[in-house]
């Protein structure tokens, strides 16, 4: 019989026990500085392309910003934890009764932990969805009211169960 630190969750069924994922090597410094190098690059890249765009469809006002974060919520909530985001996962991740661990190592398992995190999902989508509203103004406002409106629908659904659960409550008492 093995002990378990108690820090430690108990891994799920079907997922490799954590003893096991550490044999396989640890995730280095490097494997992070890979993803930042890249994060880096691209957000490099979107701001030499949009040196020469000047003029109002250019420019992202303060207007912008709160639907731009709703929809990156939205795009990384989809991405880290949603059904649909599976075909995603699923070559960086081990998933099982609602447990997600990571898998492989280094470079992989990093993208594991990347794709499994809202937060860091959702500087990633960030990137993408001020990208693309900048070097194609159109589109970008397209995309964004639809993951912004999708986000506006999760708060009043999770606001919605919150009041039911609570009216519930009082009904039963």
């Amino acid at each position: 019989m093995t002990e378990t630190h108690p820090a430690e969750p108990s891994p799920a069924p079907g997922l490799p026990a954590p003893e096991k994922l550490e044999g396989l090597g640890p995730t280095t410094p490097a494997d992070y500085a890979v993803l930042n190098a890249i994060y880096g690059a691209l957000l490099a890249a979107l701001l030499i392309a949009t040196r020469t765009r000047d003029g109002e469809d250019a420019h992202i006002g303060h207007v912008e910003l709160l639907p731009l974060g709703a929809a990156t919520f939205s795009l990384s909530k989809l991405i880290a934890h949603e059904r649909i985001g599976v075909w995603l996962r699923e070559p960086f991740v081990d998933e099982g009764d609602g447990h997600r661990r990571p898998r492989g190592r280094h470079l992989r398992r990093a993208v594991g932990e990347l794709v499994t995190c809202t937060r860091c999902v959702g500087a990633w989508s960030g990137l993408g969805l001020v990208g693309l509203r900048t070097l194609s103004p159109s589109a970008g406002r397209t995309v964004t009211a639809v993951l912004a409106v999708s986000a506006v629908n999760d708060f009043l659904q999770a606001g919605f169960r919150a009041v039911t659960e609570k009216a519930n409550t009082l009904a039963a008492r």
